[in-house]
């Protein structure tokens, strides 16, 4: 029986990436035009149509506006908090509060869910993944930074929901990179993955042994990565212009993106170079008509000295979370970087600085995690694949209690899946509910914590404070995704939720998304082929124009000209049906024009 084919798609803050394991090996697949990343961007043009991509990205200056990009930072978040409002101040595009509480995203005269714009990139992937593979794919793994919260994950899903993809398993990224470090090779060790991205840092210790994963600590910051590396050249570059030139290149958009653009591409340089210059001519015109520019140069140390203090901040976390896996610098044997912004010498000689020994360059930064992915799918549908992946759930979980307090039932870093329960009593006489609010976070403050979901067991029998026994249960998937139940020991009586925050989509909302994502790639597919058909035809008019010019030589042969005449009006005919929209007219244009061509063909050679 044919195995299922399911695809790992690294879906990054800046890039993204497809791959697929064929005959034991992974395969990273590359897309229309052979890169084997796609820019996370997605854009909707004046004419309303959906860019994606690099397509998105060669846009963005001329329509920054009506471009998103690192969507991934804001996915699963609400509307209040500091992730989004600091997103709000930065980002070109308009950023709106949807009807949940939570955060749309307004291109042109529409607003469009988090979930919903990570579908038209899994979209993509999915459509780069059908012309590599020849049949589109119905099953994906998905990677998710490590630090993602519940509220992330589901998020997730919805989108995987959304694009028509079936999300078998969501796994973290440095996991996901651990398999494609260790997957098929003789390793006994102990591992740091330290995966710094676009738009996320994580960091995961694992202890890989005989083809078992085990996750022993992970923790990282949801936002914090290439993008913030970006912005500290931005400001810097902004600063010196508005000191010289009194004006705030922040207030214009297409200054803004252009500085965007400037400042990756100087991160990057940096990278290989001592310095690099920096050079937008023309980037503001004052009201008097003066073109201003900006010309400077930047040096390595001067961007490491605007930067350290985020490199810094990682390795605090790296620090904290090998004190919670009980482990020493020394006990790690081998170290991996991934991600884009590893690639930095900074980075690198921090990193080699903390655990004692340099990186490990094993892996592909760009590549690795999606490579992970598509291990872990082949792994799932396959019998004879013997890898065993022990992850962790980087949050703890648990409920509010009376006076506000939070009592975690599962602590952070515990493997999953997992499931926990705990007995509570009522805290007040005759009770008969009781409201289970489900949270998660560290503090012992349950206001401090992420609210997941909350519902009321009710139908308790009437009794004094704390006669009555409720055991309430968690449950975390293999995704990392949460369900509660609570029971009246007693009566028996139960309540279940698959814990959903309050600002995720509604049902009738994915489905709705779902229907307009099958209307568009129904026109994508006409449009395809209506293009297909144009071009065969544009072709043909050549071939026959061709013919036509040959045959200018035998005007005196009367079958000749005759020729030329009906060939000359399937040309006309043709030229006429190329300004049309209509599929089966194009076609059945095309089939004719086919057929004339073979037969003033044919006269011509006879003649």
């Amino acid at each position: 029986m044919e195995r299922e084919r399911v695809i790992g798609i690294d879906l990054g803050t800046t890039n993204c990436c497809v791959s697929i394991v064929e005959a034991g090996v992974a395969t990273v697949i590359p897309n229309k035009g052979g890169y084997k990343t796609t820019p996370s961007i997605v854009a909707i043009t004046e004419s309303g149509r959906r860019l994606v991509g690099q397509m998105a990205k060669r846009q963005a200056i001329t329509n920054s506006r009506h471009t998103v990009y690192a969507s991934k930072r804001l996915i699963g978040r609400k509307w209040d908090s500091a992730e989004v409002r600091h997103s709000m101040e930065t980002c070109p595009y308009e950023i709106v509060t949807g009807p949940h509480d939570d955060v749309r995203i307004k291109l042109r005269e529409k607003e469009y869910s988090l979930p919903e714009i990570s579908s038209m990139i899994l979209q993509e992937l999915k459509l780069v993944a059908e012309g590599y593979l020849g049949e589109a794919p119905e099953k994906a793994v998905v990677t998710v930074p490590a630090y993602f919260s519940d509220a992330q994950r589901r998020a997730t899903k919805d989108a995987g929901r959304i694009a028509g993809l079936d999300i078998v398993r969501i796994i973290n990224e440095p996991t996901a990179a651990s398999l494609a470090y260790g997957f098929g090779k003789d390793i006994d060790a102990t591992v740091a993955i330290y995966d710094l991205g676009g738009g996320t840092f994580d960091i995961s210790i694992l202890d890989i042994s005989e083809g078992v994963f085990d996750v022993l600590s992970t923790a990282g910051d949801t936002f914090l990565g290439g993008e913030d590396f970006d912005a500290r050249i931005i400001e810097h570059l902004t600063y010196a212009f508005a000191r010289e030139h009194k004006v705030d290149l922040r207030k214009d958009e297409m200054a803004l993106q252009r500085l965007r653009d400037a400042a990756e591409k100087a991160k990057i340089d940096l990278s290989s170079r001592q310095e690099t210059e920096i050079s937008l001519p023309f980037i503001y015109t004052k009201e008097d008509g003066e073109a201003l520019h900006l010309q400077t140069t930047m040096t390595r140390d001067e961007f490491e000295e605007l930067a350290v203090d985020l490199i810094h901040r990682t390795i605090k976390i790296c620090r904290a979370t090998l004190q919670e896996a009980e482990l020493e610098v020394d006990d790690i044997d081998d170290v991996i970087l991934v991600g884009g912004m590893t690639r930095m010498p900074r980075v690198q000689q921090e990193v080699a600085e903390f655990f004692g020994k340099p990186a490990s360059k094993n892996v592909h930064p760009d590549e690795a995690v999606a490579i992970g992915a598509a291990i872990q799918g082949a792994a799932l549908f396959d019998e004879d694949e013997d890898i065993l992946l022990l992850d962790v759930t980087p949050h703890s979980l648990g409920i509010m209690v009376h006076g506000g307090g939070f009592e975690p039932l599962i602590e952070a870093n515990s493997t999953i899946p997992t499931s926990h329960s705990h007995i509570f009593t009522s805290v007040r006489d005759n009770q008969t509910s009781v409201k289970i609010v489900v949270m998660q976070g560290e503090s012992e403050n349950a206001s401090e914590n992420e609210l997941l979901g909350e519902f009321v067991l009710s139908g308790l029998r009437r009794a004094p404070a704390g006669e009555l026994e409720i055991e309430v249960e968690f449950e975390i998937s293999s995704d990392g995704i949460v369900s509660v139940s609570a029971t009246d020991l007693e009566t028996k009586v139960e309540q279940s939720i698959t814990v959903a925050a309050s600002s995720s989509l509604t049902e009738s909302e994915i489905q709705q998304m779902i229907d307009e994502n099958e209307d568009y790639l129904m026109d994508l597919k006409q449009g395809t082929e209506l293009e297909n058909a144009r071009a065969r035809i544009r072709g043909l008019v050549r071939t026959m124009e061709g013919l036509m010019r040959d045959a200018e030589d035998f005007i005196d042969d009367a079958i000749i000209v005759e020729a030329r005449g009906k060939a000359s009006e399937a040309v006309e005919h043709a030229r006429v049906a190329l300004l049309g929209t209509d599929l089966g007219a194009m076609l059945s244009t095309a089939d004719a024009l086919e057929l004339a061509v073979e037969a003033f063909s044919e006269v011509l050679e006879v003649s």
